[in-house]
């Protein structure tokens, strides 16, 4: 049997030391690359015979320019793979396209093989030896059975509204501009990094729904009208404060990227970001940025309210025909939706229930669920026949076993890492999916 590793053990250790006292040890990466005490009874403990790493994309390094940027992911790795007969890193994510990158990682495995500061493009090395790269259709059982059904994607196409591509042009209009004003902020590159973040934030909620960039359009709107007041009283029209930026995901820390962060961390960090970000120095520049954004607000109220929504008028004809409605039956199959911003979210379950007609039909996910809350949804999905639809974000994304429930799912918009798609599937293209 395995102990999982915590706190308390490494405590209550007789020795000390968890790793000389235990054989069959689970540990999370993070408590090891982040805790060099940990580190250092690893290095004091005898050599184990096999370690296995899930999830082992998360060890990588990069190669910026010149330089390389070793996480303690990476280095954690390193220090692992120095002590254990038999290393064997396991991940359905793929890597990020750079040769660089890959050979940085693969030296965890051979570093005499991957010796020296890697180069985009040189050279091609045989890794054949070291890594066996198998897709799920590629699965077979032992009587040669597909371990895993096939997977049949489609794109829906629609047309946006008059209404929808009159916001969208005024949405990127003023995305655009505020992007130009972005040279006038010098060197202040944090500032730049997230106005520049909040600005993409805005296009990819715009992209998602009518009510998504309508509360965005309002939070930033409200936001920012409360600095022009505090800075009304203190400036009396001379140039803005100097203000604190909020926290960014970009540059926070070097073990966390916009990748990998989690999907409700996420989103209160975007929100965070695109409600208070701005490129502009002066009163007058604020209040001219505030009377575009009302306007955008108005616009983006008034398709709110007018149902001219074409991607939700697609999803809602896709819920009354098959393969969501069983022919033979007349009743509707279960089916998972995800989505990305919350508001979103809630907008499509109040939607899908007003179509249903039945409010308990539909459970929804998302990082502001309590747990108890979230298990329980998930559960009901699986097995009560009444739960038919469940709508969530990232939050449900990874980890979560969907597939007694469903064999359908709809992506309402897409993830910010592509590669967050392929664990979206695998809510439901599982072992067990029939």
């Amino acid at each position: 049997t395995f102990d999982i590793l915590s706190r308390e053990q490494i405590e209550t250790s007789v020795s000390g030391n968890p790793f000389v006292e235990r054989n069959h040890l689970i540990m999370r990466l993070d408590m090891g690359a982040r805790s060099e005490t940990l580190q250092a009874k690893l290095q004091a403990a005898p050599d184990w015979d096999l370690v296995i790493c899930d999830e082992a994309h998360r060890m990588s390094a990069s190669l910026f320019g010149n330089e390389v940027k070793y996480t303690k992911r990476h280095k954690f790795g390193q220090l692992v793979g120095s002590r254990a007969r038999h290393f064997l890193l396991m991940s359905a994510t793929p890597h990020n396209g750079s040769d660089a990158d890959f050979e940085l990682f693969m030296g965890l495995l051979d570093a005499d093989r991957f010796e020296g500061r890697p180069r985009e493009g040189t050279r091609k090395v045989d890794v054949t030896d070291l890594m066996r790269r198998l897709t799920k259709e590629e699965l077979r059982k032992f009587d040669g059975a597909p371990l895993f059904p096939e997977r049949k994607a489609y794109t829906i196409q629609y047309q946006l509204s008059d209404l929808e591509a009159q916001l969208y042009a005024a949405v990127t209009q003023y995305v655009r501009n505020e992007m130009r004003n972005l040279n006038n902020l010098g060197g202040d590159d944090k500032r730049k990094n997230n106005v520049g973040f909040a600005l993409q934030v805005l296009q990819r909620r715009l992209a998602s729904s009518p009510a998504a960039i309508f509360h965005s359009l309002r939070r930033r709107r409200e936001r920012l009208e409360a600095r022009l007041a505090e800075e009304r009283i203190i400036a009396r029209g001379g140039k803005l404060q100097k203000q604190e930026q909020p926290s960014s995901l970009i540059d926070d820390d070097e073990d966390r990227d916009l990748e990998e962060v989690g999907g409700a961390e996420l989103e209160d960090a975007e929100q965070e970001i695109a409600d208070r970000s701005t490129a502009a120095q002066t009163i007058p520049e604020l209040e001219a940025e505030l009377t575009v954004l009302r306007e955008l607000e108005a616009l983006a109220d008034l398709l709110r309210k007018s149902k001219q929504d074409a991607k939700w008028r697609q999803l809602s004809e896709i819920l009354d025909r098959p393969p969501i409605v069983d022919e033979a039956t007349g009743q509707r199959r279960k089916i998972l939706i995800f989505t990305e911003p919350r508001d979103t979210l809630e907008y499509l379950a109040s939607n899908i229930r007003q179509q249903i007609g039945q409010s308990e039909a539909v459970a929804i996910i998302h990082g502001g669920v309590p747990r108890d809350v979230r298990k329980a949804n998930i559960a009901a999905f699986n097995d009560d026949p009444e739960v038919r639809v469940l709508v969530a974000n990232d939050a449900a994304g990874e980890g979560v076993n969907l597939q007694r429930g469903a064999h359908l799912m709809v992506n309402y918009d897409l993830p910010w890492n592509p590669n967050r798609l392929e664990q979206r599937f695998g809510r439901i293209h599982r072992i067990g999916q029939t």
